[in-house]
């Protein structure tokens, strides 16, 4: 036997767990809210970027540079992985007196540059805006050091450097995209739970559903009938006395 739903068959399993469904979307609501103020670490962003200026480099003509786009862009593409390289790393730690290894400092550190430009953006995230500040312009100060010797070339200038600005506002975690989402987790997990209570409540609740089921048509129906319980009275014994 096959059972189908129509939208109205949804809409009354929804109201009729109504309670259900409220009480899954507050909760998880509020456990959405108090996981981003209170639990989650605010996580600060603090941005740098640095230029490519092939004008500079003394070995123009070996890259070949004002020639070749393709080879500026491969160019600035290894920039961005020795960026991130525990060559360069490691002298960072060194300067601030960070406790943190290469690995988890390029964790946090995104290398980007848009399309044919020249411009490399290094974004640090850090718990501490000042943090992420020193370790953002420290980066591009150990790169533009650096580069001469790792490459030859002496071809990077610091085009802006990070400031530490009052109020810095974190990145992460969303409080309202979590709170959004949460209220929409808790809804659909209501919705869910209700139609699960529905489908494993197999009793027939009006003669409407026993037509659909069996495919038979009702021709009649039993009232409900009173019965009264008959309660046996145990019979008093007599003594019968003689004289």
């Amino acid at each position: 036997m096959e059972t189908t739903f129509s939208l109205q068959d949804l809409l009354t399993t929804i109201r009729k767990h109504w309670f259900l469904v409220l009480c899954c979307t507050v909760i998880a609501s509020a456990a959405a809210a108090i996981t981003s103020y209170y639990l989650l670490t605010p996580i600060y962003p603090a941005e740098t970027q640095i230029l490519v200026n092939q004008k500079s480099s003394s070995n123009i003509e070996q890259y070949q540079w004002a020639q070749n786009n393709e080879t500026d862009l491969r160019l600035i593409n290894t920039y961005n992985v020795i960026i991130k390289s525990p060559v360069i790393l490691s002298k960072v730690i060194e300067k601030l007196e960070l406790d943190k290894t290469s690995e988890s400092l390029a964790g946090q550190i995104t290398v980007s540059s848009a399309n044919n430009s020249q411009v490399v953006n290094i974004v640090v995230m850090d718990k501490q805006a000042s943090q992420a500040v020193k370790i953002s312009n420290t980066l591009a100060d150990v790169f533009k050091k650096e580069i001469p010797i790792l490459m030859n070339v002496d071809n990077i200038e610091i085009l802006s450097v990070a400031k530490l600005i009052d109020n810095p506002k974190p990145v992460k975690p969303n409080k309202l995209l979590n709170i959004i989402g949460g209220t929409v987790g808790g809804l659909m997990v209501g919705i869910i739970l209700a139609f699960l209570l529905e489908f494993l409540d197999t009793r027939f609740k009006s003669e409407h559903e026993i037509e659909g089921i069996l495919n038979l048509s009702i021709i009649g129906l039993v009232g409900a009938i009173a019965l009264e319980k008959e309660t046996n009275k145990p019979m008093k014994s007599r003594r019968v006395r003689r004289n």
